[in-house]
């Protein structure tokens, strides 16, 4: 895990915004894996799910940091600088997700 990615230093503390993928859930897709933006709490899918809404969000708002979310895996990527780095923290689920693929 990197420890010189700057963008580390704007990790906040969020609230997940929804109970998976927001866009897969209004659209009825299947997610993969969630990702939890760490500037907003924006829950978008994996870029192996379909919608790659994670990877969508980073370009819609340039928030650099997500947290691997379901399951929560504790780890966290730098879309900026494309590399893994150390979250503070791991950020609990807010309840049951729904599982799909």
């Amino acid at each position: 895990m990197s420890q010189s990615c700057n963008h580390r230093l704007g990790i906040s503390n969020v609230v997940p915004q929804s109970l998976g993928c927001e866009e897969c859930l209004a659209s009825g897709m299947a997610w993969v894996h969630l990702r939890l933006c760490r500037s907003c709490g924006h829950v978008g899918c994996c870029d192996n799910s379909p919608g790659r809404h994670a990877t969508a969000h980073y370009f819609a708002t340039a928030h650099p940091i997500i947290e691997g979310y379901d399951p929560p895996e504790g780890w966290g990527w730098c879309y900026v600088d494309e590399e893994f780095v150390a979250l503070p923290d791991q950020t609990p689920q807010r309840g049951p997700i729904p599982r799909f693929l």
